[in-house]
């Protein structure tokens, strides 16, 4: 096992009030406030309105999906033909986002965000993913409810980006936490491609 860094916001990063800017285009950390009282708490995740002018694009939600995972369960890498917004409502994950856009100057490149639920925190996060990116998700404190609004209904998607890709690439060299004996992941993720197999145009020469 290796190490990684996480993301850490900065106001050297920031674009608006809870939004902030990563290394990869199009790729967006934020936070949202939490307000606890003696019921619980409330939280209202993505003023989509006010998100769109200042991401460029039109994110109009057609889609709600939530997942629920357990301890050392990697899902990705996937970069299906949609964007989205993502939230953890239970557990902590590690996501790693990889830029596997062909014509993108951080093709190759990847970054890594532990996001999770905490009631005593003020602030909660999440990540707002361009088509293109892919990302997924590691248990680091299970389960992991994970939920993420995207902007096409799936039988509508860009089939395109369905193939994913390897979560143990040798370019990528994701620094998981687990060794790779330990991490239970699907059939899908078994039989993924590497980044050479999928664009080997981009490593000739």
């Amino acid at each position: 096992m290796s190490t990684y860094t996480a993301y850490q916001p900065s106001d050297e990063l920031k674009l608006a009030d809870g939004l902030y800017k990563t290394k990869l285009a199009g790729l967006y950390y934020l936070t949202y406030p939490r307000f606890a009282d003696e019921r619980g708490l409330f939280s209202d995740f993505f003023k989509i309105p006010k998100l769109n002018p200042i991401l460029g694009m039109e994110f109009a939600a057609k889609q709600v999906n939530f997942s629920y995972s357990y301890d050392k369960v990697i899902r990705g890498m996937h970069a299906e033909g949609w964007n989205k917004m993502i939230t953890v409502l239970q557990g902590k994950a590690l996501c790693v986002l990889a830029d596997i856009r062909p014509d993108s100057a951080t093709f190759g490149q990847v970054e890594y965000f532990e996001i999770g639920f905490n009631p005593q925190s003020k602030q909660g996060a999440g990540l707002i993913v361009s088509k293109g990116l892919a990302n997924s998700i590691c248990v680091l404190e299970g389960p992991v409810s994970y939920l993420y609004v995207v902007d096409a209904l799936y039988e509508d998607r860009d089939k395109a980006g369905d193939q994913a890709i390897s979560i143990f690439d040798p370019d990528l060299n994701i620094a998981w936490p687990y060794d790779r004996s330990e991490i239970v992941i699907s059939e899908r993720d078994t039989q993924a491609i590497t980044l050479r197999q999928r664009f080997p145009e981009k490593f000739q020469g």
